[in-house]
């Protein structure tokens, strides 16, 4: 549930560093919630709707840490956190900085380290959700980090996104799950372009197969659930399903993507995946058998 304050009661400080749209809709959620926010950004124009709402705009980077102890990064990558908090270091010590901010595993590993080393905690954070699930209680980010800096500022982070999904002391644990995540949605989404350009290609609106698009994505789910069990059990027999069946499958879509003129890159890297697979002798195994060979470079 998001985080209140009881009235008359003044919620514990926060200071938000990066005010694009997530930012912004994270310091705006604070607010909401009767918060002490004090914001900083590069461009302090991008601060003043949350000025007028009552934030405190710290002078610069300095003054923003030193306000809290409490400091939230919502920046493009890690290499900005660096470029913005490297001048101003002299700051870190006894802060505990909650980066939702987007990049691998290992940086926010790397990004712990270098946090410690001057005196603060880093939690590392995966928002699962667009600006517009800020401050939502069904809206969820991933954490990672010391427990109990995470369990102490709960309640702060539960009014960023009602749900807070702790995994862990591994800082670079929440930002693998957020990964995970993006490697899905990415490739289904393509995957829905390429869909939409093959209609298009013959005639047909989005709208046209829309119905037919969610059909088959709400389809997935009991897939997932059925393959899991046979992944972690090392158990790819093809009793269900053959890697030569769907390498013909996947070759069909090819084809048909190339007869109607459209882009066939993503189609093709499918298919050659497929190829390898029955190239390494699993032609009569099931194409989950394929995972073995993702988890490993070509």
């Amino acid at each position: 549930m998001n985080s209140t304050t009881a009235p008359g009661t003044k919620a514990r400080p926060v200071t938000v560093i990066g005010l694009g749209p997530m930012g912004t809709a994270m310091a705006g959620a604070l607010l909401d919630q009767g918060y002490d926010v004090t914001v900083w950004n590069r461009t302090a124009s991008r601060a003043d709707a949350l000025v007028a709402r009552g934030a405190h705009l710290a002078p610069g980077i300095g003054e923003a840490l030193a306000a809290n102890e409490l400091v939230v990064l919502s920046l493009t990558d890690y290499a900005a956190m660096y470029d913005l908090l490297g001048p101003a270091e002299e700051h870190l010590a006894g802060r505990v900085l909650v980066n939702l901010s987007s990049d691998t595993p290992e940086e926010a590993r790397k990004a712990a380290r270098w946090a410690a080393d001057r005196g603060a905690v880093q939690l590392t954070g995966g928002v699962t959700v667009p600006p517009s699930g800020i401050g939502k209680p069904e809206s969820s980010t991933f954490y990672s980090g010391p427990r109990e800096v995470f369990e102490r500022h709960r309640p702060t982070l539960e009014t960023i996104t009602g749900t807070t999904d702790y995994r862990g002391e591994d800082p670079g644990l929440a930002a693998l799950f957020y990964q995970i995540g993006m490697t899905m949605f990415w490739t289904s989404m393509l995957s829905y372009w390429q869909a939409t350009a093959l209609a298009r290609a013959n005639g047909l609106t989005a709208s046209d197969i829309l119905g037919h698009a969610v059909d088959t994505a709400n389809s997935l789910p009991g897939f997932l659930a059925f393959y899991a069990e046979r992944i972690d059990a090392g158990r790819h027999t093809g009793d269900v399903d053959r890697l030569a069946m769907g390498t013909a499958s996947v070759e069909h879509v090819l084809h048909t993507h190339a007869d109607a003129g459209v882009d066939t890159a993503l189609p093709a890297a499918v298919a050659a995946l497929f190829r390898r697979g029955m190239d390494a002798g699993g032609a009569t195994d099931s194409f989950s058998g394929l995972v073995e060979l993702m988890g490993k470079p070509e």
